[in-house]
């Protein structure tokens, strides 16, 4: 049985900064928040290397770690999925990542459809503007960071390039890049559905 899925419509703008980094994606309702994360990892060019929580509707939903307990209940975000939290009404909610430089976005759930089947999903629609490179400090150290960046006088300019690894251009949110990196989470997905469907099959 082949139902047409539906997808989510999501826009996901970083909190406090402006001008606005935002980007918009398809992502099927049956993915999990833990799918979320890795989607939004990918769209805003972070690396994965810190903890990660959504906030919806006063639930929080991370990756429980025994060891870190920070005195509130949290569930598994690889066991909630995003149609369950449209569900519950629930229109827009929060991400943070890295608590040490605290990226906090709001995703806001723009529309739901049908996937479209030409398509593999998760899907990069559109962004404005380049996040953040990993560990710079939070917002105050990103716009000090700009700053630096975008006078070649600057004391600290020759460092940071150093430090990035390149220039870095606010503007260019490298389209081919995310595009690659959401193929993959993409193509993933399609190979894991196709392995359940076959065995679905061999069980009947």
């Amino acid at each position: 049985m082949m139902y047409n899925e539906r997808v989510a419509r999501l826009l996901t703008t970083l909190d406090d900064i402006e001008p606005q980094i935002w980007r918009r994606v398809e992502v099927p309702l049956a993915m999990s928040l833990k799918g979320l994360h890795d989607v939004i990892q990918a769209v805003m060019l972070f690396e994965d290397y810190h903890l990660f929580e959504f906030e919806a509707d006063g639930r929080f939903y991370d990756v429980p770690d025994p060891a870190e307990d920070f005195g509130r209940k949290t569930y598994a975000a690889k066991n909630i999925r995003i149609r369950t939290l449209i569900d519950r009404g629930i229109t827009t909610f929060a991400y943070t990542y890295d608590f040490g430089d605290n990226w906090r976005h709001t995703i806001v759930v723009e529309a739901v459809e049908d996937a479209d089947p030409a398509y593999e999903y998760p899907r990069f629609l559109e962004g404005e503007n380049r996040a953040p490179p990993e560990d710079v400090g939070g917002t105050f150290g990103f716009a000090d960071f700009l700053e630096a960046m975008s006078k070649p006088r600057h004391p600290q300019h020759r460092e940071l390039v150093q430090w990035y690894g390149s220039r870095f251009d606010p503007s260019d949110i490298s389209v081919d890049l995310i595009n690659q990196r959401i193929a993959k989470l993409a193509r993933r997905r399609t190979l894991g559905k196709a392995g359940f469907a076959r065995s679905q099959n061999q069980q009947h």
